[in-house]
């Protein structure tokens, strides 16, 4: 049988970039940088954004290349043809830019942005790459390039679902598409990981123990979601009360955050008794143990934004903290769900 065990480091890295990418989408989020590039999947019409505003400004003398952006009047306008400007400005080199009406610059949401999409490309390039290389294991093993290349498509959606978040202006259902996007992401690639592995883990024979841990993935998918609601609404706060009253974007809640912070303790306690089964009968599932610190990790922080009024960093260290905490549970079911069970109470 051909060894597996370089495809598999591949995927490895693959989804190290996929989880760069979920960071680096957070900072996007933590520094306000999302419509730092107002168009997509160029940046204000350049493959390499500028860096300073009056690079935007329509200038006597100076050559334009079609599709390049101009700010002028508060607005967006895109150049219709490659073209070089005289001493006035026309009109009729320009169109307006109709996607939205943000026409606002700043460099260093500009640059965080960018950066974004330039990890984004590098994870597309890289699972391209992935499904092409599984390719070798069509016919000892169909599932890989099937997983694979389900990946890509993956990751093309999840282009298409990025530009359209550009364009709605950070619509707040949109995010949470794109999050959502990215853990199905992560668990392709993660299911290609397990798959590739010669040296698994012996099966689990009980049952209960294989149920108590799929259901400890869907409270987790669950409060995932219930926190996207919930950082919707923050952000509704933010917009109508500041960024400057962080005491207040919690002041009137709505029923998901306390729905979101109650379910928590579920999440915990299936979670402790996992951890207690383990340590009990089995002793070899050891990321049980990276779940339990993950999950005190992830309550700390949401314990933090309430009582500390959001830190820098804290919303952005709690997505990032759910989405590893996903992966690693979704990695757990592969392990204790490899063959078929006996049925056996816990």
């Amino acid at each position: 049988m051909t060894s597996k065990k370089n495809f598999r480091t591949f995927a490895q890295i693959t989804l190290v970039v996929v989880y760069l990418i979920i960071v680096a989408g957070a900072v996007v989020r933590m520094t306000g940088s999302g419509m730092g590039c107002p168009d997509w999947p160029k940046c204000f019409g350049y493959y390499v954004p500028p860096v300073s505003e009056e690079k935007l400004w329509w200038q006597p003398e100076r050559s334009f290349e079609e599709g390049q952006v101009i700010i002028k009047d508060q607005a967006l306008l895109v150049a219709k043809a490659d073209f070089t400007t005289g001493n006035r400005f026309s009109e009729e080199n320009w169109e307006p830019y109709t996607k939205h009406d943000y026409a606002i610059f700043n460099a260093t949401h500009t640059w965080v942005e960018y950066i974004n999409r330039l990890i984004g490309a590098l994870g597309g390039l890289l699972t391209l790459a992935l499904a092409i290389y599984s390719l070798k294991y069509r016919k000892s093993d169909p599932w890989l390039p099937i997983l694979a290349w389900l990946t890509v498509f993956g990751m093309g959606f999840q282009a298409w679902l990025g530009a359209t978040v550009v364009y709605s202006v950070l619509a707040p259902v949109r995010i949470t598409m794109h999050m959502i996007m990215a853990l199905i992401i992560v668990a392709l690639l993660l299911r290609l990981i397990y798959l590739s592995k010669e040296n698994k883990l012996p099966k689990c024979e009980h049952s209960g123990f294989k149920i108590l841990v799929a259901i400890s993935l869907m409270l987790t998918a669950v409060q995932i979601i219930l926190g996207t609601q919930v950082r919707q609404f923050v952000d509704e706060q933010v917009a109508l009360l500041g960024s400057e009253n962080k005491n207040l974007w919690l002041q009137e809640a709505e029923l998901s955050f306390y729905v979101h912070r109650t379910f928590s303790i579920l999440v915990f306690a299936v979670n402790a008794y996992l951890f207690y089964l383990n340590r009990l009968r089995f002793h070899i599932y050891s990321k049980i143990n990276i779940v339990m610190m993950l999950l005190l990790l992830e309550i700390f922080s949401g314990i933090i934004m309430y009582y500390v009024d959001f830190p820098f960093g804290s919303q952005s260290l709690h997505l990032v903290i759910a989405s590893i905490l996903f992966g690693v549970q979704f990695y757990l079911l592969q392990e204790v769900n490899a063959t078929g069970y006996k049925r056996k109470s816990l």
